[in-house]
Protein backbone atom coordinates (compact mmCIF):
# COMPACT_ATOMS: atom_id res chain seq x y z
CA UNK A 1 0.00 0.00 0.00
CA UNK A 2 2.75 2.55 0.76
CA UNK A 3 4.80 1.53 -2.52
CA UNK A 4 1.95 2.34 -4.37
CA UNK A 5 1.30 5.34 -2.68
CA UNK A 6 4.48 6.49 -2.95
CA UNK A 7 4.28 5.24 -7.13
CA UNK A 8 1.28 7.82 -7.54
CA UNK A 9 2.82 10.74 -5.64
CA UNK A 10 5.76 10.33 -7.85
CA UNK A 11 4.06 10.29 -11.10
CA UNK A 12 2.05 13.58 -9.86
CA UNK A 13 5.64 15.23 -8.84
CA UNK A 14 6.94 14.09 -12.36
CA UNK A 15 4.04 15.10 -14.03
CA UNK A 16 3.34 18.47 -12.64
CA UNK A 17 7.05 20.05 -11.71
CA UNK A 18 8.45 20.01 -14.76
CA UNK A 19 5.05 21.07 -16.56
CA UNK A 20 4.93 24.13 -14.38
CA UNK A 21 9.00 24.57 -15.44
CA UNK A 22 7.69 24.72 -18.49
CA UNK A 23 5.00 26.90 -18.53
CA UNK A 24 8.09 29.59 -17.77
CA UNK A 25 9.31 29.29 -21.69
CA UNK A 26 5.42 28.95 -22.91
CA UNK A 27 3.83 31.54 -21.42
CA UNK A 28 6.10 34.61 -23.54
CA UNK A 29 5.22 32.61 -26.39
CA UNK A 30 1.55 32.78 -25.59
CA UNK A 31 1.75 36.32 -25.02
CA UNK A 32 3.43 36.79 -28.23
CA UNK A 33 0.73 34.93 -30.20
CA UNK A 34 -1.61 37.02 -28.57
CA UNK A 35 -0.08 40.45 -29.46
CA UNK A 36 -0.25 39.23 -33.00
CA UNK A 37 3.92 39.01 -32.98
CA UNK A 38 4.23 36.24 -35.60
CA UNK A 39 7.78 36.72 -35.87
CA UNK A 40 9.16 33.35 -34.89
CA UNK A 41 11.82 30.47 -36.29
CA UNK A 42 10.54 28.53 -38.70
CA UNK A 43 12.59 25.01 -37.65
CA UNK A 44 9.84 23.07 -39.78
CA UNK A 45 9.57 25.07 -43.49
CA UNK A 46 5.67 25.67 -42.45
CA UNK A 47 5.42 29.44 -41.29
CA UNK A 48 6.69 31.45 -38.89
CA UNK A 49 2.44 32.10 -37.49
CA UNK A 50 2.19 28.16 -37.76
CA UNK A 51 5.64 27.79 -35.65
CA UNK A 52 4.27 29.87 -32.92
CA UNK A 53 1.17 28.29 -32.35
CA UNK A 54 2.33 24.88 -32.35
CA UNK A 55 5.31 25.68 -29.98
CA UNK A 56 2.50 27.63 -27.91
CA UNK A 57 0.73 24.27 -27.55
CA UNK A 58 3.21 22.35 -26.97
CA UNK A 59 5.28 24.51 -24.26
CA UNK A 60 1.77 26.40 -22.84
CA UNK A 61 -1.42 24.40 -23.43
CA UNK A 62 -0.27 21.16 -23.39
CA UNK A 63 1.99 21.76 -19.90
CA UNK A 64 -1.42 22.74 -18.39
CA UNK A 65 -3.77 19.72 -19.21
CA UNK A 66 -0.63 17.68 -18.07
CA UNK A 67 -0.69 19.71 -14.70
CA UNK A 68 -4.22 18.71 -13.92
CA UNK A 69 -4.01 15.66 -14.87
CA UNK A 70 -6.05 16.05 -18.28
CA UNK A 71 -6.29 14.11 -20.81
CA UNK A 72 -2.37 13.26 -20.26
CA UNK A 73 -0.99 10.80 -22.07
CA UNK A 74 -2.66 12.97 -25.69
CA UNK A 75 -1.52 16.11 -23.99
CA UNK A 76 2.11 14.68 -23.39
CA UNK A 77 2.52 13.97 -26.92
CA UNK A 78 2.83 17.28 -28.47
CA UNK A 79 4.90 18.83 -25.54
CA UNK A 80 7.44 15.77 -25.83
CA UNK A 81 7.18 16.63 -30.12
CA UNK A 82 7.86 20.40 -29.52
CA UNK A 83 11.23 19.24 -27.41
CA UNK A 84 12.48 17.34 -30.21
CA UNK A 85 11.89 19.62 -32.49
CA UNK A 86 13.79 22.09 -30.18
CA UNK A 87 16.40 19.59 -29.17
CA UNK A 88 17.34 18.30 -32.89
CA UNK A 89 16.21 20.39 -35.19
CA UNK A 90 16.39 24.39 -33.49
CA UNK A 91 19.56 23.20 -31.81
CA UNK A 92 20.65 20.66 -33.61
CA UNK A 93 23.80 21.54 -34.49
CA UNK A 94 24.69 23.60 -30.94
CA UNK A 95 26.82 21.75 -28.49
CA UNK A 96 24.79 19.47 -25.84
CA UNK A 97 24.64 22.08 -23.56
CA UNK A 98 22.60 23.73 -25.44
CA UNK A 99 19.98 20.91 -26.08
CA UNK A 100 20.34 19.45 -22.81
CA UNK A 101 17.23 21.11 -21.20
CA UNK A 102 15.37 20.55 -24.05
CA UNK A 103 16.20 16.88 -24.22
CA UNK A 104 15.01 16.86 -20.26
CA UNK A 105 12.05 18.00 -20.97
CA UNK A 106 11.84 15.39 -23.76
CA UNK A 107 12.45 12.56 -21.47
CA UNK A 108 9.65 13.64 -18.74
CA UNK A 109 7.09 13.98 -21.45
CA UNK A 110 8.06 10.50 -22.78
CA UNK A 111 8.28 9.08 -19.40
CA UNK A 112 4.66 10.74 -18.76
CA UNK A 113 3.38 9.51 -22.01
CA UNK A 114 4.63 5.49 -21.47
CA UNK A 115 3.35 5.56 -17.25
CA UNK A 116 0.35 7.75 -17.45
CA UNK A 117 -0.84 10.11 -14.93
CA UNK A 118 -1.11 8.37 -11.70
CA UNK A 119 -4.32 8.49 -9.79
CA UNK A 120 -3.58 12.00 -8.55
CA UNK A 121 -5.00 13.42 -11.81
CA UNK A 122 -8.36 14.53 -13.41
CA UNK A 123 -8.02 11.53 -15.53
CA UNK A 124 -8.33 8.72 -12.86
CA UNK A 125 -11.20 10.95 -10.79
Amino acid sequence: MKNNLLVHLGLALLRILPSAFMLTHGFPKFQKLLSGNMEFPNPLGIGSAPSLFLCVVGEFLCPILLIIGFKTRWAAIPAAITMAVAAFIVHGSDPFGKKELALMYLTVFVVIFLLGPGKYSIDKR
